[in-house]
């Protein structure tokens, strides 16, 4: 398909494997934006024809026509890529392009309007025309690992809120000893030793609750971590 092609209405159908009937129930349901017109003609592009794919297999996922259109309007909201991820700063991590049924593939049954609401203003994912960008290809397999696992999707978020707050305390904490005490290269020159600092304290500390009979009972003050943050206790 050339880019930017456009296509009447019988085109488009016959291209998504649906009928025009079916077209226009899309349409009037508000799951296609509209189209352009050229007097009383109707004119079809790109997005439309994948926007249609979406639907299809989306539906084949089990998904249906209102949840469809939540989605829909969740994708639609949400902030574009450089707002959203920053892009344009260093960074280690690897973004991950994903169209709306390969995330719902990653996520199967999890990928509700709320979770993708969630995931969209926690920042781990933005929408760049007709894809979503993942801000991390490490954060988007551990969350489908905990998701295989039986960790509800909305929890494993829920978590990474928590967890962020705790990162962007450390962060502050590493950035304060370069303050205090500049180092050949500055914060970055940091970044690798801050990180096998953070490693290295989280291991001794799933080893210390781990290690028979080192597991705290549910509900101890022990389990929440120092009490100097008040998002070890959300």
């Amino acid at each position: 398909m050339a880019e930017g092609r456009e296509y009447r209405m019988e085109e488009l159908a016959e291209r998504a494997g649906i009928t025009v009937r079916t077209l226009r129930f899309y349409r009037e349901r508000g799951l296609l934006p509209p189209p352009r017109r050229a007097g009383r003609i109707a004119w079809y592009g790109e997005q439309h024809l994948a926007r249609l794919r979406t639907i299809t297999a989306l539906l084949e996922r089990g998904h249906t026509l209102n949840g469809i259109a939540d989605l829909a309007k969740a994708f639609e909201s949400g902030r574009d890529v450089g707002a959203a991820l920053g892009l344009t700063e260093p960074t280690e991590e690897t973004p991950v392009r994903l169209t709306p049924e390969e995330l719902a593939d990653h996520f199967e049954g999890e990928v509700t309007p709320e979770n993708l609401a969630s995931a969209l203003a926690l920042g781990y994912l933005a929408v760049d025309g007709g894809e979503l960008v993942h801000i991390s290809r490490r954060l988007l397999d551990v969350s489908a690992a905990l998701v295989r696992q039986g960790v509800p999707l909305a929890a494993v978020l829920d978590a990474g809120q928590r967890v962020r707050a705790h990162a962007d305390a450390l962060a502050d904490l590493f950035l304060e000893v370069v303050r205090e005490h500049p180092v050949a290269g500055g914060a970055q020159a940091l970044r690798p030793l801050a990180k096998s600092v953070v490693d290295a304290e989280l291991s001794m500390a799933l080893d210390r609750r781990l290690r028979p009979g080192g597991e705290m009972p549910e509900g101890d003050p022990a389990t929440e971590g120092p009490p100097a943050s008040d998002h070890s206790r959300s």
